[in-house]
């Protein structure tokens, strides 16, 4: 298996992905602005979204995919299927029991999550109708990530992938069409969750079956892999949503600041999740099968080149994004979002949110390949650590930049926690000798760096004037954005092929 191409395959079905997310959060942004109902929404879904990610895409899957990988090198297909078979069952009716509890909790769930939502008693009311509606996606995504799991282990990429289209198809279509018919017509939002988590775990079924994995209920807590599973998914909860858990603590910070300031953050977030999706995920999804492999293997050089040609990509890569997002941020901004409701405060606001965002969007994604370096090896302890010291380094940076920085102090704070993750990941990999740098990082570091200089001459005086990004109409900005944009990629990709960068030298067979 070529990793490369597989990155390519991963990351180009998620920039579709990624690019009917824009689509829908236009729509959004057309329909309901900046707002009471929108905040309502974005907190009802967040909660939601947050445990998708922890308990789902999160540590299920850095602690499931090891194993499996591990019982399918060793025992054979028949034994990983009862695997699956019963760590589906566990992981089905837990989840369903945290549905039903998030419902009837709803209240007091919106009470700790955006407190200061209760001074407002029609804001509280409406965001607790939405949390019970929105609550089961993480059912249905705990299934898709079982089902993502099985087939990444099995080298089957794309489904995966492309699978993330269907919420954001399911959004565009009740916004635009079903709206109207809801009062309040944000619940339209809330049903789109729900049907598109429902069609995402439809659309798993087929792929499953054909690879004969199709999960049947078989329910034996004492099995040793299920144990297993969950001994390391549990203090994975928090070794790899570090950052989630953040983004919801600075929701209870934002819900205290003036209205508004709750979706500044999500757009800026959305933005920012583009480069972090389309690289960091794709990267973290192609690379812990392979390092899994590799470690049930006991091949440790090949395991530390695969992580040192990881960390080569993501900074090539990962870099240009964040000095574009930082420099591109009111273009950018305003093209996508400065529709409708969505006025040019709005947009001035979401761009410090989104400058402050891209300060760590290189540790966000490095994070993302260097935690499945433990992963991969069992090992839980070391990661869990960091995350602590993060999640408690970016609680202070809150008390520290909230106050003169307003919203955008807690956008930082996680841009600069995502750095200090990265970092201390990175020095336990060195100091525990699983990762050991291959040569050449120095040239390659100065001419990475002589490229991105000529990308952000290239953007800085392509991107021109502020107002006039403000005040052009919608076609006018798109056309302009669409040709800084391609002018900035090749820029820097003229300037990495003048400097002697080739694909060849990206090429990498994963782990059979």
């Amino acid at each position: 298996m070529n990793l490369l191409r597989a990155l390519v395959t991963v990351s180009g079905l998620t920039l579709i992905s990624r690019i009917l997310g824009f689509a829908r959060d236009f729509v959004i942004a057309r329909t309901f602005g900046a707002g009471m109902a929108t905040d309502a929404f974005f907190v009802a879904f967040r909660l939601p979204n947050l445990l998708r990610r922890m308990f789902a895409e999160g540590a299920f899957s850095q602690a499931f995919v090891p194993i499996l990988a591990e019982y399918r090198n060793r025992h054979g297909d028949a034994e990983a299927h009862q695997l699956i078979n019963r760590v589906a069952t566990v992981l089905g009716l837990v989840v369903t029991a945290i549905s039903l509890l998030g419902i009837l909790a709803a209240p007091f769930i919106i009470y700790i999550s955006a407190p200061g939502f209760s001074a407002e008693p029609d804001k509280f009311a409406l965001t607790v109708e939405l949390t019970r509606i929105t609550f089961p996606y993480i059912l249905f995504m705990s299934l898709v990530a079982l089902a993502a799991g099985v087939l990444n282990t099995w080298s089957r990429f794309a489904i995966p992938a492309f699978t993330p289209v269907l919420l954001n198809i399911s959004f565009i279509v009740m916004a635009l069409f079903a709206a109207p018919w809801f009062d309040p017509p944000v619940l339209a939002l809330a049903w789109a969750v729900f049907i598109g988590g429902i069609l995402q775990v439809l659309l798993q079924l087929r792929p499953l079956a054909r690879i004969g994995m199709l999960p049947r209920f078989d329910l034996k807590l004492s099995d040793p892999g299920v144990r297993r599973v969950v001994t390391l998914m549990l203090p994975a909860m928090l070794g790899v949503s570090v950052a989630q858990i953040s983004l919801v603590i600075n929701t209870i910070f934002a819900s205290f600041l003036q209205s508004g300031s709750v979706s500044w953050l999500y757009y800026a977030d959305r933005l920012m999740e583009f480069p972090a999706g389309l690289l960091g995920v794709a990267l973290g999804t192609i690379l812990l099968p392979s390092l899994s492999r590799l470690h049930a293997d006991e091949r440790p050089e090949a395991f530390s080149a695969m992580l040192d040609w990881g960390l080569r990509l993501t900074l090539m890569l990962t870099l240009p994004a964040a000095l574009a997002l930082a420099m591109l941020a009111v273009p950018l901004i305003s093209t996508l979002f400065q529709h409708g409701a969505f006025g040019a405060d709005d947009v001035m606001q979401t761009r410090l949110a989104l400058i402050a965002y891209s300060v760590g969007l290189t540790g966000l994604i490095m994070v993302k390949i260097l935690a499945p370096g433990f992963y991969a090896r069992q090992d839980i302890r070391t990661p869990v650590k960091f995350a602590i010291i993060t999640l408690i380094a970016t609680q202070l940076m809150n008390l520290a930049f909230i106050i003169p920085l307003q919203h955008a102090g807690l956008a930082l704070s996680i841009g600069l926690a995502s750095l200090l993750n990265a970092g201390l990941l990175l020095r336990g990999l060195l100091r525990r000798g699983v990762f050991r740098p291959q040569p050449g990082w120095m040239g390659f570091s100065l001419r990475l760096l002589g490229a991105l200089c000529v990308l952000g001459a290239v953007l800085w005086f392509g991107a021109g004037e502020t107002e006039l990004w403000l005040s052009q109409g919608a076609l006018e900005r798109a056309l302009r954005l669409t040709m800084l944009v391609l002018a900035g990629i090749a820029a820097y990709f003229a300037s990495l092929f003048a400097l002697g960068f080739r694909v060849k030298d990206f090429r990498k067979r994963g782990a059979d």
